[in-house]
């Protein structure tokens, strides 16, 4: 008796560690995409996350460029839906946080960043494919363009002396400003580097969290397909996580570059 449950707990174990290892292997990034039965050697400059990103560029580009019909007088269908996420956008997001005048001009900006994320997120979701913003170097270089908007665009917008100026409260002692300016320059990059961190670790997150149930089936046998239908209700729930993502990231790249915009408010 003893020597079987000592045989279970090595085989246990050993399911354990190969189901943990293509997990890993799974959210890993690579040169090789494994599509379908066929393995696809990618070019040395090109990784499996970058070619995913090309993808959601690619299929964005058709989408708005021959789907989408904006000479219609009436949109219909597909043009229809993307309009109310346009509009959402601009009317919920851009105009609140940085007013008429820069938040319609920035809209096309935040619109790029909403439906960019969001093709990401979903695309990760289809089998074969995978998820692009769980990989911390996407997300980071879209932290960096925030970040280079906040600091470059509030330059060019104010001038180099008002954009200075904005680190400095009126009205604080000089003591507390050599400890309070430093803080406000730091969190400018903090808040980029929120942005990233946000996003990478939501969408990795989700998924390992999938993989890792469906794994308990390989671990436990029959006894474990209760875990399948819990994995099938994360899935879901990983649809509308991809949606708020890229709300979020969009919401507060508003909300950050409307604040070194307008540092008055």
């Amino acid at each position: 008796m003893a020597t079987n449950l000592i045989d279970k707990s090595v085989l246990i174990a050993q399911k354990t560690e190969a189901v943990q290892s293509f997990v890993m292997h799974h959210m890993r990034d690579s040169t090789t995409w494994h599509f379908l039965r066929w393995n696809v050697a990618l070019p040395p400059f090109l990784s499996l996350h970058a070619l995913m990103v090309i993808f959601a560029a690619v299929f964005l580009v058709i989408l708005f460029g021959v789907v989408y019909r904006k000479q219609d007088a009436v949109p219909r269908g597909v043009t229809n839906l993307l309009e109310l996420f346009v509009l959402f956008v601009r009317d919920q997001i851009a105009v609140p946080f940085l007013g008429q005048t820069d938040g319609r001009r920035m809209t096309p900006m935040f619109c790029s960043f909403f439906f960019f994320i969001l093709t990401m997120n979903l695309l990760g979701l289809v089998p074969c494919f995978r998820t692009a913003t769980s990989n911390i170097s996407v997300t980071g270089a879209l932290a960096v363009v925030v970040l280079c908007v906040m600091i470059f665009g509030a330059m060019y917008r104010q001038g180099l002396r008002k954009f200075c100026k904005g680190f400095v409260p009126s009205g604080v002692p000089f003591l507390v400003l050599i400890i309070l300016v430093p803080i406000e320059v730091i969190g400018l990059f903090i808040k980029a580097f929120a942005l990233c961190v946000r996003l990478f670790a939501n969408e990795f997150a989700g998924h390992v969290v999938i993989m890792f149930l469906l794994g308990l089936v390989v671990i436990f046998g029959a006894i474990g397909f209760p875990f399948v239908l819990l994995a099938i209700m994360v899935y879901m729930m990983e649809v509308g996580i991809a949606f708020l993502q890229a709300y979020i990231f969009t919401l507060l790249s508003a909300v950050f570059i409307g604040q070194r915009y307008h540092p008055e408010h």
